[in-house]
């Protein structure tokens, strides 16, 4: 059942990722100011969004697991945070390649820009963590600390464009309504549904991953100890 799921989850991702392709590059209008350029918004907020939602299990589940000490929650956090950082990679390659046309350099120390590589340099470390800690309990302890302190810096990420003043990173989704037409919109929720299905579905499977290496390992051990 829980494969059945999966493979939807996947066949939707894949074929919304077709449509979110299509919508951004044929179906919504060439922006006036900055041209085709512009289309890599479409992608590059869907994926800045997917990743605090990454981000933000991570948070959840080690909350979950310093509660209840089960494996399973530190394995989703685990999971969760190598997605986020796949996918702030990618916000900070396409952020780039979109402002280079627009203001005239890759970077400019913009506060979402440094919150958002802050944001990478926190959860890299809680990779590079759970690489040098051998001690399973230790390593599902320290990490889950630092998956719930990292997220702190998360709104900090999304409130950037409003706590400071001197930035100049565009800021279209507000309280009041985005300042898009409705065919940019659209191609927007389309791309954000697609790039969250594709996390979810890419999620599942990590986990699944991680749960098996634990069967081999326990299945090793159990060899071991009846030879």
């Amino acid at each position: 059942m829980r494969k059945m799921i999966t493979n939807l989850i996947g066949l939707a991702a894949a074929s919304l990722i077709i449509v979110a392709l299509y919508m951004a590059f044929l179906y919504a209008p060439t922006e006036v100011t900055m041209g085709h350029v512009q289309r890599i918004f479409y992608f590059h907020v869907a994926f800045a969004w997917t990743s605090f939602i990454a981000f933000f299990v991570t948070f959840a589940a080690s909350i979950a697991y310093l509660v209840t000490r089960k494996k399973f929650w530190d394995t989703v956090a685990a999971s969760s945070v190598e997605l986020g950082i796949a996918f702030s990679c990618i916000i900070l390659t396409t952020g780039p390649i979109w402002a280079r046309p627009v203001w005239g350099a890759y970077w400019t120390w913009d506060p979402r820009l440094v919150t958002t590589l802050i944001l990478l340099f926190i959860y890299t470390a809680y990779h590079i963590l759970r690489g040098a800690i051998t001690e399973e309990t230790k390593r599902a302890r320290y990490s889950a600390v630092i998956g719930i302190i990292g997220f702190l810096d998360v709104p900090i990420v999304y409130f950037s464009v409003n706590w400071w003043s001197r930035t100049i990173h565009p800021d279209v989704i507000k309280p009041e309504g985005a300042a898009l037409a409705p065919q940019m919109l659209q191609s927007l929720y389309v791309a954000l549904c697609a790039v969250t299905l594709f996390y979810l579905y890419v999620l599942l499977r990590r986990i699944r991953l991680e749960e098996l290496r634990d069967e081999v390992s326990e299945l090793r051990k159990k060899v071991l100890k009846e030879s």
